[in-house]
């Protein structure tokens, strides 16, 4: 496929194919993740507020489509050597579960303060870990060099078309479950689901807004998208830990996601907690920061949104029960 260089229109059209396609696969293995309506949020944020519950497809996060079909697409020759990848858990543990499932032999590159329950997830998909100290992007570089050293397939989180493709059929499902779609409102840490979901919505319904919300103490990405380049952003630590990280020097999400041109929103702390509270309070789900973040990405929009039908991603669950709680107790 192409490797989108320029983000033609062409070349985005050739992503959402591929995302069809990456649909089609999944089937085999997962149903697709429901899609609900949910009468509390609605209310809240006067708007009728979808929620797909990527949280309840296997390893618990969205991270599982492009693992899957980057892995169902590699050839025999590849699969006998093994991946490698970098991770703070969420992709990692989908390249495990798959890898365990196809006979594929995963590593994965993290960093000693990712959280000890993806961490953990990980060991127990089958995955060999690699800890680094640093940001995730040291896990990333490392990650880089241990597959040219031993000649195999590196899978990013984020900057490989197969992958985003795979992160694209979130919006292949979405289409075929809402009558109605005004937006779509996402969370965005190297750009993978940005990116494939964008690609699917120009595609096939680009009156759907695509609203793409950053941690505050995270944007990475954000700023990288308006440079036209990586750059290197201080970063803060934010409980939205699966969307932290700096950008890959040469990424293509950096100029497929500007192509895209989502409306972008920065979110604080406090908003993602109350997110994730909301959730917890109203759905009775217990979910990672990241998921906290897209529903706070709604509240970050205003009234703008009044009277639309909004679709939120629920991306994840992967969170330590009491980092929870911390989280989300009243101060």
């Amino acid at each position: 496929m192409s490797d989108f260089k320029g983000f033609s229109a062409a070349g985005i059209s050739d992503l959402a194919t591929s995302a069809r396609e990456a649909e089609r696969a999944l089937r085999a293995r997962t149903p697709p993740s429901p899609l609900t309506y949910s009468p509390a949020l609605s209310q809240l944020y006067g708007c009728d507020v979808l929620l797909k519950c990527e949280h309840l497809l296997p390893t618990g996060s969205f991270k599982f489509r492009g693992g899957y079909t980057k892995l169902t697409r590699l050839s025999e020759d590849d699969r006998r050597r093994g991946v490698v990848a970098a991770s703070t858990g969420n992709h990692g543990q989908a390249l495990a579960l798959a890898g365990r499932e196809l006979g594929i032999a995963v590593t994965v590159h993290a960093p000693v303060g990712a959280s000890p329950a993806k961490l953990d997830a990980m060991r127990a998909y089958g995955a060999t870990l690699v800890l680094h100290e640093g940001d995730p992007l040291a896990s990333e570089l490392a990650a880089r060099a241990a597959s040219e050293r031993d000649g195999l397939t590196y899978v990013s989180p984020y900057n490989d078309p197969d992958v985003i493709a795979g992160q694209g059929s979130l919006a292949v499902e979405l289409l075929g479950q809402a009558e109605r779609l005004d937006a779509v409102v996402l969370s965005v840490g190297g750009g993978g689901l940005l990116c494939g979901v964008g690609a699917v919505l120009a595609d096939q319904r680009p009156t759907t807004e695509l609203i793409a919300a950053w941690p505050a103490n995270a944007v990475s990405l954000l700023r990288s998208m308006r440079a036209g380049h990586a750059v290197e952003v201080d970063e803060r630590p934010t409980i939205s830990d699966a969307t932290a990280g700096g950008v890959e020097p040469g990424a293509i999400t950096i100029g497929l996601a500007a192509a895209l041109a989502p409306t972008c929103v920065e979110v604080s702390e406090d908003r993602i907690v109350e997110g994730m509270r909301r959730l917890a309070e109203h759905e009775h789900w217990m979910v990672e920061g990241a998921a906290g973040l897209a529903l706070a990405g709604v509240e970050a929009c205003g009234p703008r949104l009044a009277g639309r039908t909004v679709a939120v991603v629920v991306c994840g669950r992967n969170i330590q029960f009491q980092r929870f709680l911390d989280a989300v107790a009243p101060r």
